[in-house]
């Protein structure tokens, strides 16, 4: 997988928080050791001469896997690690690496060590749901209001909101986080989930089951209902019909962990200074469903093995067979050629094996999870810092590439005269479906946003050393140039691109980005903006002479024009602070200073009316010369320019979640 890429999977994981779809634009950063490197030569499904690859050799196993885990843990500044793989109902490897404690000297310990799984804990609401589904209490096609007490859904659409809808990311809810995504305050835990529910309920901004739109609040939603339709607290019923019967006893999804549990808590690291140093946790609170487990490797290969088996660990069964098997099968398809959503996995495509997954991160840790139900084998890996992310896709990688290679097929490319119409249409610049779109939110998905490009009949992403290449191979399907993974289109009647997929993103796929939310539509204006407001200031200090000379009307008019220009670059300059506030601060609460900025668009709006009330009277009146006076216009043109830019992105106002 391409470094950009799988920044890009790293940065979406971490924004599970938020969104998406958010921050920067995610291309051209630094590219990570490799997955080659990652295995010390044994990736890529060659081996050392004279030794035959076997899964269930356990010893060339766990061999490999420290080879990987000695590189990432040194390359990527990772201070703790841990690693479960199964087969066949069995734990062929369980394996801590460094320390869950480095100033105690505590190593890591995969059946005692509790790692934070983030979103990966989204797949215990997911099996909860199913269980209330096969004992007839839950239908997966029934309006999720006929199960909800307190919290309703609006009937924005026609179509109501179900189970499936929740399950599959398609109930078309916007993602939202300001201010009350995360806590990092323990004192104000427990949180409710039906008050998180009912107090900070998203815009549904598409039709149910359109499109893929990855949600924290719908699983959440679902865990409610779980918790409303059993009559049990949501934390209780993943214990008691979860965890119990599947024997994980270092799991849980309470926060702060349980204090029996407290000393098997694995601590998150950040680096400073060449050290690791410990970082405030986080919490869910009502968001717990989607995000508050904390859990063992052991414990999770027991997951996994119930899932492998049909809902069956050792004598207990925490699913019926056609119930799991119905939550691993597809249910909702992009394209019937690419990787499916199913019931709360989503699928990839590993050197052409079918593998259901979830991964899940949150600013300190970094989770993935791994199943392949046609060979009976489950992956989960957890960091405890560094750049995880990037290292669970390159050991996931190296162990497929290593025990199931890929078969190298020629795949011929297809020309634009086989599709019957050039690539042009596919260029552009696409968004994310989740991401906002009413509160202040939005604003800071303003520069996420990818470019894709046509060249010699070829599409691409990105530039340089990070550039992916995509030749086409079907109508609407691309496939990556010395690479694994593809990309697919949407289009409507008209053959006008609707959505984009790459297949290394699932269950989060684009849209064409309209105009006037491109960052290359808004960057020029606000740079010419800043330009005219700039040489406003020095034209009045290299002209403050003939100013005072000027009639009393036309100085009020300059000190006007200074005024707003002084405040419009100001504000300008605030709004770069802004975008750059720390992730977890503006998750967890709305800063003073954010409250504070508000207030300098609004202000602004004032001079921007002033302004151009001025403008009108100095063609009226004929102040100054014809060029002076359209020089005054552009000014005005760009005051009002700033005032539109807030508008669009939602800071004209307090629009908070």
């Amino acid at each position: 997988m391409s470094s950009s890429i799988r920044k890009m999977v790293c940065k979406m994981m971490l924004l599970v928080l938020l969104g998406a779809t958010l921050g920067a634009t995610w291309l051209g950063m630094k590219a990570p050791v490799s997955a080659e490197a990652y295995s010390s030569g044994l990736s890529s499904g060659t081996q050392e001469k004279g030794i035959a690859v076997n899964l269930d050799n356990k010893e060339q196993l766990a061999a490999f896997i420290d080879g990987i885990m000695d590189v990432q843990m040194d390359s990527l500044q990772i201070p703790g690690a841990v690693i479960s793989i199964v087969k066949d109902g069995k734990i062929l490897l369980s394996k801590g690496y460094e320390h869950s404690n480095i100033e105690d000297n505590k190593p890591v310990d995969p059946e005692t060590s509790l790692f934070r799984i983030a979103s990966t804990t989204k797949l215990f609401t997911w099996t909860a749901v199913m269980q209330l589904v096969e004992e007839g209490k839950l239908d997966l096609d029934t309006d999720v209001n006929t199960y909800l007490k307190t919290v309703k859904i609006p009937p924005t659409y026609a179509e109501p909101i179900t189970l499936r809808h929740l399950m599959t990311h398609t109930a078309g809810f916007e993602e939202g986080g300001v201010g009350y995504q995360i806590t990092t305050d323990p004192e104000k835990l427990p949180v409710s989930i039906v008050e998180t529910m009912a107090n900070h309920m998203p815009a549904r901004v598409m039709p149910p089951g359109a499109m893929l739109a990855y949600s924290n609040y719908g699983a959440s939603l679902a865990g409610l209902i779980v918790e409303e339709v059993s009559g049990i607290a949501y934390n209780d019923y993943i214990q008691k019909n979860i965890f119990d019967p599947l024997s994980m006893k270092y799991a849980t999804v309470e926060e702060p962990v349980p204090a029996s549990l407290k000393p098997y808590a694995v601590l998150g690291y950040a680096r400073a200074n060449g050290e690791y140093v410990t970082k405030r946790p986080t919490f869910e609170g009502g968001f717990r469903p989607a995000g508050s487990g904390s859990v063992s490797a052991n414990d999770m290969a027991h997951f996994m093995i119930a899932h492998l088996q049909d809902g069956q660990y050792e004598d207990k069964q925490i699913l019926k067979p056609e119930t799991a098997r119905l939550m691993h099968s597809p249910a909702f398809q992009f394209d019937e050629r690419l990787p499916a959503m199913d019931l709360g996995f989503y699928e990839l495509n590993m050197n052409g094996l079918r593998v259901i997954s979830h991964g899940g991160a949150d600013e300190l840790f970094n989770t993935a999870l791994y199943l392949v139900p046609d060979q009976q084998v489950g992956i989960f890996v957890s960091y405890s810092g560094g750049d995880g992310g990037t290292a669970a896709g390159g050991l996931a990688q190296a162990f497929f590439d290593r025990y199931y290679p890929a078969h190298i097929t020629n795949q011929s490319a297809a020309t634009s005269i086989e599709l019957g119409e050039p690539l042009e249409k596919y260029a552009g610049s696409y968004q994310f479906t989740r991401r906002n779109h009413t509160k202040i939110d939005k604003f800071f998905s303003f520069l996420t946003q990818i470019n894709i490009e046509v060249s010699d009949n070829r599409l691409s992403i990105g530039s340089g050393a990070d550039q992916q290449v995509y030749t086409p191979i079907g109508v609407n399907l691309f496939q990556e140039v010395g690479g694994k993974h593809q990309m697919g289109f949407r289009t409507d009647t008209e053959g006008k691109v609707t959505y984009l997929f790459l297949d290394i993103l699932n269950p989060m796929p684009l849209e064409p980005t309209p105009l006037i939310n491109q960052s290359k539509f808004w960057l020029p204006l606000l740079g010419i903006s800043a330009v005219l407001f700039i040489t406003v200031l020095l034209g009045a200090v290299y002209r403050r002479r003939q100013i005072k000379a000027m009639p009393r009307a036309q100085k009020w008019a300059v000190l006007l024009s200074v005024v707003t220009s002084v405040w419009s670059l100001v504000t300008l300059g605030a709004t770069l602070l802004v975008m750059n506030i720390d992730l977890i601060d503006r998750l967890s609460h709305i800063p003073l200073s954010l409250r504070l900025y508000l207030f300098m668009p609004l202000i602004l709006v004032g001079w921007s009316v002033a302004i151009v009330t001025m403008n009108v009277l100095a063609w009226k009146n004929k102040y100054w010369t014809l060029p002076k006076r359209v020089y005054y216009t552009f000014v005005t043109l760009a005051a009002v320019t700033l005032c539109l830019f807030f508008y669009h992105w939602n800071l004209l106002g307090w629009h908070f979640g």
